[in-house]
């Protein structure tokens, strides 16, 4: 009896420590590693873990399948804790353990539901676990204010799935991703190579909707250059280094007016927008006279005493010339949470001085805002952590525009591979909506981006130069761009619908068996 109970833990130890390393596994599939097919075999390990166990028991292994994706995936994060926090090193690691813990639920989540709805396997894993899937990852990219960082479909932006970004954007190639796991593992289970049928259907689809060109080049090449200015975070604030961090963007400038715009990060200017004018005017004078355009990313605080995170357009955007407020602006809308705002703050702050974060009391511009005029050309600007919602990015495009704008300072997070997995989301919004990527970071990885999200140019970290780069612009929508999550949305209902006809149809069919069963004994 002791044996049998010994031999009991140890398979559920030896399931449980799987679903952690086949978690962890997954993380190989994104940047800076991008071996996409990582998430392939992590998603069918999970669906291998969870067969014929219970509720409760399948929702600890799709925790603890959590737990190994988001510790080697998100756990950079404890970089800007640990740096700019100000914390303990053991209050920075219960801080990072709880999120880890917390997005961990999400796998839990699905894990759970799926075994506590008892439907037969072929539509449990091909018809209810992607629709189940994609629901979740949109809640938790919605749920206090939205985590979509690790969306499996970012995986792919090298791999053969990504022709399907043009047509339903990144979930569209999650909801790939988890039909081809699903169908692999039901084909492991039952032993029937049919069940491999949805995979292949899938991957046929892939490979058409890639080599569909679903906008088209204008043959117009716009030079574009980028400024990284290097500037260390823990000098950039300080009072003492800020005409010296701004004649350094100013000198890199100098040498690059011949560009038809040039652009400076996120909040390049370490001082709020209304105690600069008279510089800006200079620069904005400067950028006139050579014909060009200077994107510049700042803080301003109105007299309410409200804090923007900012991107203004010098030179020649449209207007006659500058003054404060800058005409041509995009305010920040999506701040991240404890770095940008913090949640309950009147609160949090009373009760520990630990949560007076710096740069955590902005306030958020409007959802959509008009297009920003740099030359002439119209670009949708993106700040930072913006570039990772995608549907926000796509409300905010325009039939006209010519290029999506991500400013940011991911010096925050050091050497980590946070940087990485933020440019392979910028090279996604690429991809999904047909245009251009133009990303502008203080310490890298600038980059400029194609419409097919392929990479034109790139500056590693911690370099001080300015990236040029020619750029074509686009005509036309992805149809991603124009339904946006539409073809998702009837893709869930549409598989419902069909569990649920099955369903039926396989209940009355026993009924009938069963009533001619009973004919036949009387």
């Amino acid at each position: 009896m002791l044996a049998i109970q010994s031999l009991i833990k140890l398979q559920v130890f030896t399931r449980l420590l799987g679903a952690v390393v086949f978690g962890a596994f997954s993380s190989l599939a994104f940047a800076p590693y991008s071996f996409w097919p990582a998430m392939l075999i992590s998603l069918i390990s999970l669906f291998l873990l969870i067969h014929q166990q219970k509720p409760k028991f399948a929702t600890a292994i799709g925790f603890s399948w959590g737990l190994g994706q988001f510790a080697t995936g998100i756990g950079w994060i404890y970089v800007v804790i640990k740096q700019f926090g100000g914390l303990p090193t053991s209050v920075g690691l219960l801080l990072i353990g709880l999120l880890i813990a917390y997005l961990a639920l999400f796998p839990a989540l699905f894990s759970y539901v799926l075994r506590r709805i008892q439907l037969p396997l072929a539509l449990s894993y091909l018809l209810m676990a992607p629709s189940l899937w994609l629901v979740i990852d949109w809640f938790r990219g919605w749920f206090l204010t939205g985590f979509p960082w690790l969306w499996p479909g970012y995986s792919q932006i090298d791999g053969p799935l990504a022709g399907f970004a043009p047509l339903f954007g990144v979930q569209g190639i999650t909801l790939a991703i988890l039909i081809i796991s699903a169908s692999i593992a039901l084909t492991i289970l039952s032993r029937k190579l049919l069940a491999l049928l949805p995979t292949v259907i899938v991957a046929i689809f892939g490979y058409v909707s890639g080599n569909i060109q679903w906008v088209q080049e204008t043959g117009n090449t716009v030079n574009v250059a980028m400024v990284q200015g290097n500037i260390p975070q823990e000098l950039k604030w300080l009072p003492s280094q800020r005409w010296t961090t701004l004649f350094s963007y100013q000198d890199m400038t100098r040498k690059n007016w011949d560009a038809d715009i040039i652009i400076w990060p996120e909040a390049a200017i370490p001082e709020i927008e209304r105690n600069l004018s008279s510089f800006l005017i200079s620069l904005d004078d400067a950028a006139h006279n050579n014909d060009t355009a200077l994107i510049v990313g700042i803080l301003d605080r109105d007299p309410k005493g409200h804090l923007f995170n900012k991107v203004i357009i010098l030179g020649k955007n449209g207007t006659e010339g500058y003054s404060y407020p800058a005409p041509q602006s995009y305010t920040k809308h999506h701040l991240l949470m404890f770095g940008e705002y913090m949640p309950f703050s009147d609160n949090l702050r009373t009760l520990a001085p630990l949560f007076n974060l710096p740069m955590s009391s902005f306030s958020r511009g409007n959802y959509a805002q008009p297009n920003i005029n740099a030359n002439g050309y119209k670009l949708v600007p993106a700040i930072c952590y913006e570039i990772a919602f995608n549907e926000q990015v796509r409300h905010n495009l325009t039939p006209d525009s010519d290029f999506i704008l991500t400013l940011s300072n991911d010096t925050w997070f050091g050497t980590s591979i946070g940087p990485h997995q933020h440019l392979e989301i910028a090279r996604m919004r690429a991809l999904e909506n047909g245009k251009p990527v133009l990303r502008a970071t203080n310490t890298g990885l600038t980059a400029a981006i194609d419409y097919k999200g392929k990479l034109i140019e790139q500056i590693m970290q911690f370099e001080t130069v300015v990236l040029r780069a020619n750029i074509t612009t686009t005509d036309g929508q992805t149809p991603y761009t124009y339904f946006g999550n539409w073809l998702l949305y009837f893709w869930i209902v549409l598989s419902g619908l069909s569990i649920l006809i099955l369903q039926q149809t396989k209940t009355i069919r026993l009924q009938l068996n069963h009533k001619g069963k009973s004919k036949y004994r009387a």
